[in-house]
């Protein structure tokens, strides 16, 4: 799966270890030298965001290959992609970390995660996240997806702070019961910190992440309870999007309104 713009940059699976640990090194300058994420003793020495679920996701890349030629580090944008199938093969999704993924189970068909998206902070703009994107609704074609979801983050670790856009998302945006993610009990925030009329919406959507507001844009929907992240310094809650809001939508909504989102730890 291969698409070029007309400039230099081209969007690909990843084809090799080498490719892998280019997107490790993205993401630790991204998160660990450009967030604030505090990195364990291995990720720290190697220089490289990596764990146990890279070795069997796909990882989704946008490659400058001005900088391929030259034989610098070329990947300028990542997500890392984790089918179900795939996951039942392995240790399942990275996202059973913070949330009780049970009820996913009754979701039909091929669902994937995503996760660990990020970009170079000198290409961030329409052209890298349009990239990723398309890269995304092929990856979605490829296998028959019907669901993608992850854990999307507000930057901070007080619910507080973000009380009026938490409330919105749970009052408006919750996921259908039957498979709602839930916060795993000894991590439990509980979003619903006002009424409903007590929330004013427009400053719920200031307050709103430009990624999770791109995600709502396409029929996004939210798992019940978020979760602290203190290691990347986020306050995380599960997000879903049925594919079909996404395959026939993401071109006219998404990128035009969603490019210039900033980096997430997570989804």
């Amino acid at each position: 799966m291969t698409t070029s713009t007309a400039t230099t940059l081209d969007v690909r699976l990843a084809k090799s270890e080498d490719d892998i640990r280019a997107a490790q090194r993205l993401r630790f300058r991204v998160f660990f030298e450009g967030m604030g994420a505090v990195p364990d003793a291995p990720v720290a020495q190697a220089g490289r965001d990596f764990d146990r679920f890279d070795d069997y996701c796909d990882h989704l890349l946008v490659i400058d290959t001005a900088k391929e030629q030259a034989g610098e580090d070329c990947v300028v944008g990542t997500y890392r992609l984790l089918r179900r199938s795939v996951a039942l093969l392995h240790e399942g999704f990275y996202s059973a970390d913070e949330f009780d993924l049970t009820h996913l189970e009754n979701y039909p068909g091929e669902i994937v995660e995503l996760g660990r998206s990020c970009v170079d902070p000198h290409y961030r703009g329409k052209a890298v996240m349009q990239l990723l994107w398309r890269g995304i609704a092929d990856y979605i074609n490829q296998y028959n997806i019907t669901l993608m979801f992850g854990c999307a983050s507000f930057p901070g670790t007080d619910p507080k702070a973000m009380a009026t856009a938490l409330s919105y998302l749970y009052h408006h945006h919750s996921a259908p019961e039957e498979w709602s993610p839930k916060a795993l009990k000894n991590r439990f925030v509980n979003m619903k910190l006002l009424k409903k009329k007590q929330i004013d919406n427009r400053q719920a959507l200031r307050e709103m992440p430009p990624l999770i507001k791109g995600y709502l844009r396409v029929g996004g929907v939210i798992g019940h309870g978020a979760v602290i992240d203190h290691q990347f310094n986020t306050t995380d809650v599960c997000l879903l999007v049925e594919t079909g809001n996404v395959t026939g939508r993401y071109q006219r909504h998404y990128l035009q309104e969603s490019a210039d989102l900033p980096n997430q730890a997570n989804t």
